[in-house]
């Protein structure tokens, strides 16, 4: 089954405007995201997906100078976006990572991956249920769940969000959340403010050295030994959806 990851991106941030191209250390975030993604097995293509505004040339040049397919659809529809990218991909299963997320994962999303295609399920993720950082979201759904999605979500924030649609309705999908073993989820790793960035940056010169990948334990060792990185992005509050409802309904 052709698995794409499709890597959502646009220079409209609303707190850090132009997030996805800041550079960081040798590359800009975008090109760490979609290197760390070109390492994970059970992926067979990568899509950066844009909008079709002016202001998103540039990370359409990023993706190709990086390598990966790009898609340029609706800056707000997200959810058509994903859709229609993953059309053009002939995708079957889908795996929706976000732009400012320089410290995925790529053992934990191909983890997520590899239980998702040993299952049933028509989507799974551990950002509903939170016990990794805030920076390893994946989400991992099928076609068929994002075809339904796509004709069936009315609501701006289905659209705009991808899969609220397929999570708020479980009696139409079979979904799960994938758990750690130990809960980390008080780590704050995504990009979205000032602070963040300042975190992200120290985490990169202290553990990052072109051509290889650092690892979540090596980002954990380093919090655990200088804990005052922690605090840094400690306060930051991160907007949600409905996730924290959901979560106290299927964590009792």
């Amino acid at each position: 089954m052709k698995t794409v990851a499709i890597i959502q991106a646009r220079m409209g941030s609303t707190r850090l405007p132009g997030k996805v191209m800041m550079q960081l250390m040798d590359r800009s975030v975008l090109g760490h995201v979609i290197n760390r993604l070109q390492q994970v097995k059970f992926i067979d293509e990568i899509i950066v997906a844009t909008s079709t505004l002016q202001m998103d040339d540039v990370i359409e040049d990023e993706a190709i100078k990086c390598g990966v397919s790009v898609f340029r659809g609706s800056e707000q529809d997200v959810l058509s976006r994903y859709y229609e990218a993953a059309i053009r991909a002939n995708a079957e299963i889908i795996v929706r990572v976000t732009s400012d997320c320089p410290l995925i994962d790529p053992e934990t999303t191909a983890l997520i991956i590899e239980a998702f295609l040993q299952s049933d399920l028509d989507y799974l993720t551990n950002k509903l249920v939170k016990t990794f950082p805030r920076g390893l979201d994946t989400e991992v759904f099928t076609m068929g769940a994002l075809n339904e999605a796509y004709n069936k979500a009315v609501k701006p924030e289905q659209r705009e969000h991808v899969t609220p649609y397929i999570y708020q309705n479980p009696d139409q999908f079979k979904f799960n959340f994938y758990k750690g073993e130990v809960d980390h989820s008080q780590h704050r790793w995504t990009l979205d403010t000032p602070e963040d960035w300042e975190l992200i940056s120290e985490i990169f010169k202290r553990l990052y050295h072109p051509g290889q990948i650092f690892s979540l334990n090596a980002c954990l060792d380093l919090m655990d030994k200088h804990p005052e990185l922690v605090e840094i992005n400690r306060h930051i509050h991160q907007k949600e959806l409905d996730e924290l409802k959901l979560e106290e309904e299927n964590s009792k």
